[in-house]
């Protein structure tokens, strides 16, 4: 499925709601995509230093996540959402570009984190 980069950048967020019990944040933008989003899935591609590092290299791979939760969403502008996961974990800002992304490029993301994860011998428990 070939998307323009207007459409990956432009997209607005219409509805948005969190599923509590399955952990599935639920994006629809008014481009008429619609992506459900696993917590655990946010949680490893959090956007933040202390995932992601100061530079190419340097990310740190998120393990144990599988049971992980969000306890609050936040707005942040126009422009993002702010994210507060049940393990404390609060310091990634999720623009709307970026949830777009990752809802897009889930299944291609995923299997990189579970390759990742075998890589380094480590589990999602």
């Amino acid at each position: 499925m070939a998307m323009s980069g207007q459409s990956l950048s432009s997209a607005q967020p219409v509805e948005i709601q969190l599923h509590q019990v399955s952990k599935i944040l639920e994006i629809a933008f008014d481009d008429g995509a619609r992506f459900e989003l696993p917590c655990e899935y946010l949680r490893v591609y959090s956007p933040s230093a202390e995932v992601r590092g100061h530079g190419a290299g340097q990310e740190k791979l998120q393990t144990g996540k599988m049971h992980v939760g969000i306890t609050a969403l936040e707005p942040v502008g126009h422009y993002a959402l702010k994210i507060t996961f049940d393990d404390g974990h609060d310091s990634g800002l999720y623009s709307w570009t970026y949830l777009y992304e990752l809802g897009a490029k889930r299944g291609q993301y995923w299997q990189q984190y579970l390759d990742k994860l075998a890589a380094a011998g480590a589990s999602r428990e």
